[in-house]
């Protein structure tokens, strides 16, 4: 998984420069490879399988030795721990909700950790991507909040989805933050020169 180069970054940087010029809003870009490592779930599936399998043998051939079941279920656990824990294999045995749930949580965290709740206006945006997730969040203070519906950024939301499953990345957050500055220079229009949070694309790693 490769994030954006610096270039890239300079672009997105510019492109919030652009629509900060025409609105009080503060727009920060957060990119995460993933929101979690998800060590444990190779070792649950793993695990699960472990006791399962000794079962399974039992029902087919109708024996199986004590010796024999300690040995098939640490084998068992062993090897396929060792596969689960390959990045294609991983990705697949994490339930879609599971993704987005740790992937949320991490937006969230960010919008607290950037200060975008601190704003004076109360108008902090926060544009959040996971791409291992395929998963993209705006999250906006009551300043933003109060007037314009949450249901306005669905649609937004979606394009951008889209373009990250693509890997189009950078094409999809140029779209989305000329899309959400449409909506704030309408709605939040700029009424004095500020800038209280650094525009770069925040990368994590």
């Amino acid at each position: 998984m490769t994030l954006l180069t610096q270039d890239e970054q300079q672009q997105v940087a510019e492109a919030i420069d652009r629509i900060e010029q025409h609105t009080d809003a503060e727009v920060v870009t957060v990119l995460a490879a993933q929101a979690d490592d998800y060590h444990y779930i190779p070792l649950l599936w793993a695990g699960l399988a472990a006791l399962l399998l000794p079962g399974i043998l039992v029902v087919l051939t109708g024996w199986l030795s004590s010796g024999w079941l300690l040995l098939t279920q640490w084998l068992t656990f062993i090897v396929l721990a060792l596969v689960f824990r390959m990045p294609g294999v991983t990705t697949r045995l994490i339930p879609r909700s599971v993704r987005h749930w740790r992937a949320c949580n991490l937006a969230h965290r960010q919008f607290i950790q950037l200060g975008l709740h601190h704003t004076s206006d109360a108008t902090g945006m926060l544009i959040f991507v996971s791409e291992a997730e395929r998963y993209v969040e705006i999250m906006v203070d009551r300043g933003i909040s109060q007037r314009i519906d949450d249901s306005v950024w669905e649609s937004i939301i979606a394009d951008f989805t889209a373009h990250v499953r693509q890997g189009k990345t950078l094409e999809g957050f140029l779209v989305c933050i000329d899309a959400c500055g449409a909506e704030l220079r309408q709605a939040v229009p700029a009424t004095h020169e500020r800038n209280e949070l650094p525009n770069r694309l925040v990368i994590l790693s």
